[in-house]
């Protein structure tokens, strides 16, 4: 049980809480895009980076030393920067 407790505490982050809502935004958006088939691999790609980024934070806060807990935050951060790219070229091939 106390286990347990350990480690849900991500949820008590709020980088975690607001990634997680980074996301749901994200994958809304998404769901409502009308799109060829030939893009759709382009909203899969941004669905995945986007959802990384809490899931990275959360498995950081699950390892057991600070130093490996910054390790995933580096790895989440670098997630950001993917999902940064994916809107510019989101924005170029399909909001034309």
């Amino acid at each position: 049980m106390e286990k347990e407790r350990e480690n849900s505490k991500y949820k008590d982050l709020l980088v975690w809480q607001k990634s997680i809502t980074f996301a749901d935004h994200v994958i809304e958006l998404i769901d409502h895009i009308e799109t060829s088939r030939k893009h759709y691999r382009l909203c899969e790609q941004l669905e995945s980076a986007v959802t990384s980024v809490p899931m990275n934070i959360a498995e950081g806060k699950g390892r057991n030393s600070s130093k490996e807990f910054m390790h995933f935050l580096y790895i989440a951060r670098g997630s950001l920067t993917i999902n940064t790219m994916k809107f510019k070229v989101y924005q170029m091939k399909l909001l034309k």
